[in-house]
């Protein structure tokens, strides 16, 4: 099975391990994964992650947040730009996820941010994904 999207593959992941309510997840690594997931601990959707040399690209594991009752942080996780369809904002058009609640991840020329980074620092680009 070839991986054309390893983005839709991470976010499908988080978004199954959650439902199983695992602890946390492995992935292969890579450098726009620990961006997505370095936003992702910061806005408090994941405890924390590491990277498990392999020898190869490593291994991104994720440990998955939990509020009370063990529901988890992330309600929702969806991917917006993918490889056949590019979706572009600009710093106009940043849109905002679940009432400002949630967050979406942009990649732009100053690296990968969030919705309200990206605002602040008045740059647009391409919408990764939205987590709520």
């Amino acid at each position: 099975m070839s991986m054309t999207d390893p983005i839709a593959d991470m976010l499908t992941r988080i978004r199954n391990a959650a439902h199983a309510q695992h602890r946390s997840v492995d992935m292969p690594s890579s450098k726009v994964k620990l961006d997505v997931v370095k936003i992702l601990k910061d806005e408090r959707f994941v405890t924390n992650f590491r990277v498990i040399e392999d020898g190869k690209q490593g291994v991104l594991r994720v440990y998955l947040r939990y509020l009370g009752k063990g529901q988890n942080a992330i309600t929702g996780i969806e991917r917006v730009s993918v490889p056949s369809l590019r979706v572009y904002v600009g710093q106009g058009a940043i849109p905002r996820v679940a009432g400002g609640y949630g967050v979406a991840v942009i990649s732009t020329s100053r690296g990968v941010v969030t919705d309200k980074q990206a605002r602040r620092l008045g740059v647009g680009g391409e919408v990764i994904c939205k987590v709520w």
